[in-house]
């Protein structure tokens, strides 16, 4: 029988890099890309086929920022499996990131400059805005939107036949400083991104406690620094050129510049090859470049604790009912 994998942002960088290379491990998979855009789904989809023929490969739509397409996805995929083996939670934005350039001058000076560079600790803001549920944009793409999807495909990832996972694209960057459970949308901040980050890693480990008993496990790794779209937000392509041979020899110092989505993928791909039951729920799992530019997979325990994730994850389930409630009573009135 073949293995169901969920992929969510499947249709560009890590998420579509990671499709490739789940395939190369098993063309027997069924590998379902997850993705806002269906033209940009479909156009993945081909790329894939023309590389693997013998693959099946399906897709649906979903924006995760958006509960109500969340919602139908899920019904969608209800009605298409009868269980998931593996769902990566990867689609996420970082909105009109600034780099503050002061910042960065007087870390390179300082005695936290290797942690400076692996984490973009303290460099980047991003602006956020409100969708129309009334979240902040980056808590609904990057979290709660999952958090939704994971709550209604319940029933296909703890079947009781065998282990199912989840694995989440985290980042280094995800700061405990920068998280708040009384805002845990980050109103009133300026670096939601981690914030986001560190909120997934939080939920990984409830999710873990809540649903290991009924056979379903869930891991975070972190890609790395990669060359994307994301980051081509952050500076322009053309510096980034500039930048490249000063970052080819920070390699030999930080492990983080991956570079490329394939690259980046390496941790994701690991976790696909482990039995999921066997890894710690407390560790992210990171991939590395070494400075000649082989990849490997670190692990790091997480800087947070237990009693926070479940509180956390109340929070979640009170904001579930909330705005389903909200959802419910807007179809009533229309």
């Amino acid at each position: 029988m073949r293995k169901v994998v969920l992929v969510t942002g499947a249709s560009s960088g890590v998420g579509r890099a990671l499709c490739q290379r789940l395939l190369q491990e098993d063309d027997g998979l069924h590998l379902c890309l997850a993705c806002r855009n269906p033209d940009r789904a479909e156009a993945a989809r081909a790329a894939l086929l023309a590389a693997c023929p013998s693959a099946q490969i399906t897709a649906v739509q979903v924006d995760v920022s958006d509960l109500r397409s969340v919602l139908r996805a899920a019904a969608e995929l209800r009605r298409r499996f009868q269980r998931l083996d593996c769902v990566y939670l990867n689609a996420g934005i970082m909105p009109q990131p600034q780099l503050d350039v002061s910042a960065l001058l007087l870390g390179l000076f300082s005695r936290k400059v290797i942690h400076m560079l692996c984490t973009a600790e303290g460099l980047l803001t991003q602006h956020d805005k409100v969708t129309a549920d009334g979240l902040q944009e980056v808590f609904a793409t990057n979290v709660f939107g999952h958090f939704l999807l994971v709550r209604e495909l319940e029933p296909l990832l703890c079947r009781g036949d065998g282990p199912a996972r989840l694995v989440w694209t985290s980042s280094r960057n995800a700061r405990k400083a920068n998280f708040s459970l009384q805002d845990f949308q980050h109103r009133g901040g300026q670096e939601p991104y981690s914030s986001s980050k560190y909120a997934m890693d939080l939920l990984s480990v409830a999710l873990n406690r809540k649903l290991n008993q009924r056979g379903l496990y869930s891991s975070v790794a972190c890609p790395g620094t990669m060359l994307t779209n994301m980051t081509y937000g952050i500076l322009p392509a053309f510096v980034w050129t500039l930048l490249m041979p000063i970052i080819w020899l920070l390699r030999f110092l930080v492990d983080s510049f991956t570079l490329t989505p394939h690259n980046g993928a390496e941790a994701l791909v690991w976790l696909f090859r482990q039995k999921p039951e066997s890894l710690d729920p407390l560790s992210k799992y990171l991939s590395a470049t070494s400075g000649f530019g082989s990849t490997y997979v670190t692990a790091q325990q997480m800087d947070l604790d237990e009693d926070t994730a479940e509180r956390f994850y109340h929070s979640l389930l009170e904001l579930e009912t909330h705005v389903k409630a909200t959802l419910q009573g807007a179809d009533a009135q229309s």
